[in-house]
């Protein structure tokens, strides 16, 4: 063990760039349009092969993906969309958007994520939705989910965690035929930087999308820029958005996907040296199921800490940690403790309010070293060392 500080701060998920990056957009750079046009067409068909979806619309953050899968299942004012309360706050805010009311549930306590039997309990006659996140990377049976609730009830797939995840089955996710909104932010296992995108099966609503996402034109930019024989005049049908991607963007994009296996692999292997190196704690910390299976993409690394047998609280172990320069973090604050999400009585969510409390997420990017992973672990055991002693003592 070392009681050794290290001199920089160990961010809990950063990108993985390269000169591939680098070059990519230069090359964007120098044809002059920069905005969204024929690359991000080319991501779009790229990414809808990858994920096993027939169409994909790319926008500029997942939320504006979350709230327009939303407007296409035909979310009204009213309406009730249920949605785990262990999750980051886009996924309720998409539904109030609407003026619809985001019903929190709780979650599995091994998997963290939404199952029928946490779900059942909230249906009632105005549920037109639910929404499910693949949290950490790990994806939700949908299959089993559509099986046990009514046909009506729309299921959008809040996967901003799951890019390159797959089902129970072995297919990936986006390719179950719900709206599926993934998430390209900074951290994200493959990252734009910013932006988001839906993938879908149905060709009406994709177009619809494409044009909510761009003030509810009827032609974007690229396509009155292309349309060079005759004056097109875009009209507005419907009231759109400014949520459009841009090819700076997908450029990044179709390298990172081109990288993506690599990228993953990456973090099964820092995943495993994990588990490895923390297997012998005491008292036992608890990862989240199949955290190390080939379906789960390891967007987040989540523990949950024995807090019932230790001296310290999570935060004095996330407070200790940050002191030795680890980017430790807290995935999430239960939505259902925030006072705009409280809408009457507060619910009760046993699992979620056992979880609040316990869970840390451990630092894991493409883009770190087995040295960062050594380190984390031994001043993990070693902080969970003093607690255990001062427990001892008293």
């Amino acid at each position: 063990m070392t009681s050794t500080n290290r001199s920089d701060f160990l961010a809990f998920g950063r990108p993985s760039f390269t000169d591939q990056e680098i070059d990519a957009v230069a090359r964007v750079m120098r044809t002059g349009w920069v905005g969204m046009g024929e690359e991000t067409i080319a991501f779009e068909r790229e990414l809808a092969e990858y994920v096993g979806a027939p169409y994909v619309v790319s926008v500029n953050s997942c939320t504006s993906a979350l709230f327009l899968s939303l407007m296409a299942a035909n979310i009204r004012p009213g309406d009730e969309v249920i949605c785990p309360s262990l999750t980051w706050c886009s996924t309720a805010n998409a539904a109030l958007y609407l003026g619809a009311r985001a019903v929190l549930c709780d979650v599995d306590p091994a998997t963290l994520s939404v199952t029928p039997e946490t779900i059942a309990p909230h249906i009632t006659p105005r549920t037109k939705a639910v929404m499910v996140v693949h949290m950490g990377g790990l994806a939700v049976d949908v299959a089993a989910l559509r099986a046990a609730i009514p046909s009506h009830i729309a299921i959008v797939e809040d996967a901003a965690h799951a890019i390159g995840a797959t089902y129970p089955d072995g297919s990936p996710v986006g390719s179950s035929g719900n709206l599926t909104c993934f998430s390209f932010y900074a951290n994200k296992n493959l990252s734009t930087g910013e932006g988001g995108a839906i993938a879908l099966f149905d060709p009406e609503a994709a177009e619809r999308l494409r044009s909510l996402r761009q003030h509810g034109l009827s032609a974007d930019a690229w396509k009155r820029f292309t349309h060079r024989h005759s004056i097109l005049t875009p009209k507005v049908a419907e009231l759109g958005y400014k949520m459009n991607y841009t090819d700076l963007q997908a450029a990044i994009g179709r390298v990172q996907l081109r990288r993506l296996p690599d990228m993953a692999a990456r973090r099964m292997a820092l995943v495993e040296q994990y588990v490895d190196a923390l297997a012998g704690v005491e008292p036992r910390l608890q990862f989240q199921r199949n955290v190390t299976h080939d379906g789960h993409a390891r967007h987040l690394l989540v523990v949950t800490l024995p807090t019932r047998s230790m001296e310290m609280s999570r935060n004095e172990v996330f407070a200790a940690l940050r002191r030795r320069n680890i980017g430790v973090a807290i995935h999430y604050q239960p939505l259902h403790t925030m006072p705009v999400y409280q809408a009457g009585s507060r619910p009760v969510l046993p699992n979620t309010d056992a979880l609040a409390d316990r869970i840390l997420t451990l630092p894991i990017s493409a883009s770190m070293f087995s040295t960062d992973v050594e380190y984390v672990a031994e001043q993990l055991i070693e902080v969970l060392a003093h607690g255990q002693a001062a427990r001892v003592a008293s």
